[in-house]
């Protein structure tokens, strides 16, 4: 039963929980938070330290023979990919008597469609004259270009009309001739009447079709003076202004945007590839012990700190009655959080002090207890290595840590019942899963876990209402060993477990 129901709840479990990944992305705010006000800096800085070169703007007006009101922007495409071509930056280079290559001066200028007929210039220069002298270079270098392409054409189409009407001239000749051969008498004769007649609407065709050449040949070298006329600078060449508060406020909003979104991409990859639990839910679960009292890692404004010297209280309430009515040393293992841990051995010790004195054993690998100055009325305090020296009638309590590099063995020593206090985030899933494994390997029940910094919105539910299922650590009492330290010999029946919730009702 426990098999299938540990399987059908690894089968409901998410890939990918999302309330967790926005806790863990939210607790990491300082992270994107820094991001975001680096993006911005970095944004005023490029304003303020790389402004942009001196440039120059203006507009033409481009007339195209082949207008439509239909066209898409198709022909001021044309115009923008010529405008982009060598052939114009040389012209404006000549005129500008520059010896500037025309491949460098493609860089500094660009060409944008506004409309199907208007075309805008921005140059960059050395300085504002010089870009405003470039972009009427450029101007006049487009339209003389433009015009000059226009005129071939409309040249070109003329010249092919013109040469199609003149063939059509020698071959009306050639027909005329030929009715002037006929002679009168023939026309009695029916088939010579209908070859008569066939040249004569031969006749008719050809003078129709002369005409229509002349005509369009016409219309082709009178719609040239509409290009050439319709073609102009409409904008004179003018400098632009740059506003530097205007673009420090622009590059800063897009710094800060950018900074933003990298930081939250950056903590939310992080989250996933660290896999560092920071629901009590999930924290409960990888170490198989319900989460008993949580205490904020910072007290904050003074209704966070009055709150939090509630929860403190609370916390040295229970601990203590925990430590005083338990037949076995109970110890307090850390994770993440050893200067709060020590200050809760010291609260526990203080509240236990009146019941007679009490030893706190430390542990830590820090100076954070053996290490500091003891104050009048403080427990007193020991080291690991003077622990041996206690007799068994003093009371105890330990102090350890079960971050990496714990020597596991010596956990049992401090007290074969422990309490975890875990900073939320702090230690990866598999490695709770290590510091559930070796505390049952060693042999020492965990009581319940204190959560250190949990997330002010977390609503899951940090009890393992399965966890006699799950883990016999924490859901039993064992005798105290012979040699325990702190405690003398009883007789107790091994393993005598707490009946579950079920049995309980039954």
């Amino acid at each position: 039963m426990t098999t299938s129901t540990t399987s059908e709840s690894s089968a409901a479990a998410p890939l990918l929980d999302l309330r967790a990944l926005v806790v863990a992305v939210r607790r990491r705010r300082r992270l994107w938070c820094s991001l975001a006000l680096l993006g911005l800096l970095a944004g005023v800085a490029v304003a303020v330290l790389l402004p942009p070169p001196p440039s120059a703007v203006t507009k033409v007006l481009v007339a195209h023979a082949e207008d439509q009101p239909n066209d898409m922007g198709t022909l001021i495409r044309t115009d923008v990919a010529v405008l982009g071509t060598t052939r114009i930056a040389d012209k404006a280079l000549r005129s500008l008597k520059s010896s500037e290559a025309p491949e460098d001066f493609l860089r500094d200028y660009r060409g944008i469609g506004l409309t199907n007929n208007l075309l805008q210039i921005d140059v960059a220069g050395s300085s504002d004259e010089d870009a405003v002298a470039r972009a009427k270079a450029l101007a006049d270098a487009f339209v003389e270009d433009h015009v000059r392409r226009m005129r071939e054409t409309a040249a070109a189409e003329a010249k092919a009309l013109l040469d199609q009407r003149d063939r059509m001239r020698d071959e009306l000749a050639e027909v005329n001739k030929e009715i002037g051969v006929r002679s009168p008498e023939t026309e009695s004769d029916p088939r010579e009447s209908a070859g008569v007649e066939t040249l004569f609407a031969r006749r008719a065709e050809l003078n129709s079709r002369i005409a229509d050449f002349d005509q369009r040949a016409a219309e082709a070298r009178t719609g040239t003076p509409k290009v050439v006329a319709g073609t102009q600078i409409v904008d004179a060449p003018r400098a632009v202004r740059h506003s530097l508060p205007k673009a420090a406020a622009t590059d800063a909003a897009i710094g800060l945007v950018l900074g933003l979104v990298l930081g939250l991409a950056l903590a939310a990859v992080h989250t996933v590839v660290a896999d560092r639990p920071v629901l009590r839910r999930d924290i409960a679960a990888n170490l198989g012990a319900s989460v008993i009292a949580e205490l904020p890692h910072r007290s904050g404004g003074l209704w966070r700190r009055r709150r939090t010297r509630v929860a403190r209280e609370r916390l040295t309430t229970s601990l203590a009655r925990t430590v005083r009515d338990a037949a076995e040393p109970v110890s307090l293992l850390e994770l993440g959080c050893a200067r709060a841990t020590s200050v809760i051995a010291l609260d526990v010790a203080g509240a236990l002090a009146a019941e007679g004195p009490l030893v706190v054993v430390d542990g830590l690998p820090g100076p954070q207890l053996a290490g500091r100055r003891p104050k009048p009325g403080d427990p007193t305090v020991v080291s690991g290595e003077r622990a041996a020296a206690l007799s068994d009638q003093e009371r105890r309590l330990g102090v350890g840590s079960v971050a990496p590099g714990t020597a596991w063995t010596d956990l049992q020593y401090l007290g074969t019942r422990t309490v975890l206090v875990v900073r939320a985030g702090h230690g990866s899933a598999a490695w709770l899963h290590t510091v559930a494994r070796q505390l049952a390997d060693q042999r020492v029940s965990v009581i319940g876990v204190v959560l250190i910094d949990p997330d002010p919105w977390d609503r899951t539910d940090g009890t393992l209402w399965d966890g006699l299922h799950t883990a016999l650590r924490g859901h039993h009492e064992r005798p105290a060993r012979e040699n325990a330290p702190g405690r003398a010999r009883t007789e107790r029946p091994s393993w005598t477990r707490v009946p579950d919730i079920d049995q309980e009702a039954r």
